[in-house]
């Protein structure tokens, strides 16, 4: 499923093509052609994404909602010579042709295009957890519900509902980043901990929007620094963890593991991410006679 960078780089890339301007729209696949109809000959005011959710906003405070999924793709053709016929089942089209040239797109998959309004889209993003990619994101906000729940952290960066825009790769990776299991428990993590893996997110995903790709590795573990082969993958971009079962880890040589976590994989390094055992449970089997501290 495409995580918000994905879908931040989609607004940015449907504000390019057709902010201000005049769109015809229609539905060539006919699942939203009443709604088409209502918005044909429109102005296209804007776009914008909060985590997995796209909001194409046009006059009168209309918004088409949109959730990928898992196959789901918009695709934004700019500054063409010529619209072509659509393909597959388009299930949603937009056309802008003025004195600024020409430019369409289609959607095709998703598994959510709704016509909103504003009440609608304010409840919506209501439900959502903070982006890391908005500038009104409040980390905190997701601290508070992380901090109370004894779920896995592995299963919390991925509630939209705490954290808006984070999917299998962006948990995998900055979990591996910051040396945390994907098991350890929420209430486990100390607000340091969090804050430090919120400033990694946003940086990495930024960076994803800037280049349409996911890059977590740091310079040092580069294929060019490290002498190794670059990653193939369908996915792109070079990481840690995330789908490199059975390999050896960048950072230690420990062999990757994977497995599930509320039926989604999950991947780590067992050396580089311990398994989280509390200060208590340390003490309890301690040896007696044994020194040194416990860490957590």
């Amino acid at each position: 499923m495409p995580e918000g960078h994905t879908l931040r780089r989609l607004a940015d890339d449907l504000v390019a093509a057709f902010a201000g301007r005049v769109v015809r729209v229609s539905s060539p696949q006919g699942r939203f052609a009443t709604e088409a109809a209502e918005l044909d000959g429109t102005t296209l005011l804007g776009a914008d994404s909060a985590g997995k959710h796209l909001f194409v906003e046009l006059d009168h405070e209309r918004f088409v909602h949109v959730h990928l999924g898992l196959i789901g793709a918009f695709d934004v053709h700019a500054s063409v010579d010529r619209v072509e016929p659509p393909r597959g089942a388009v299930r949603l089209r937009l056309v802008a042709a003025d004195h600024l040239g020409t430019a369409y797109a289609d959607l095709r998959g998703a598994i959510l295009c709704d016509l909103v309004g504003g009440a609608r889209r304010d409840e919506i993003l209501g439900r959502l957890g903070p982006d890391p990619l908005r500038r009104d994101a409040d980390p905190d906000l997701a601290w508070r519900r992380i901090s109370r729940s004894p779920r896995s952290i592995g299963d919390l960066l991925m509630d939209q509902k705490v954290l808006a825009g984070v999917g299998n790769v962006y948990r995998a990776e900055v979990l591996f980043r910051h040396r945390i299991h994907p098991l350890r428990p929420g209430d486990t993590l100390r607000v340091g901990q969090w804050r430090a893996m919120w400033a990694d997110l946003v940086e990495l995903m930024s960076e994803g929007v800037r280049t349409g790709r996911i890059d977590t590795v740091r310079p040092e573990h580069l294929p060019e620094a490290m002498g190794r082969a670059p990653r193939t993958d369908d996915h792109g971009g070079e990481v840690y963890v995330y789908r490199r079962t059975s390999m050896p880890c960048h950072v230690c040589g420990a062999t990757v593991r994977t497995g599930q976590l509320v039926g989604r994989n999950i991947f780590w390094c067992p050396r580089c991410q311990p398994a989280f055992r509390s200060r208590a449970v340390q003490s309890a089997t301690r040896k007696p006679g044994a020194s040194g501290g416990a860490r957590a």
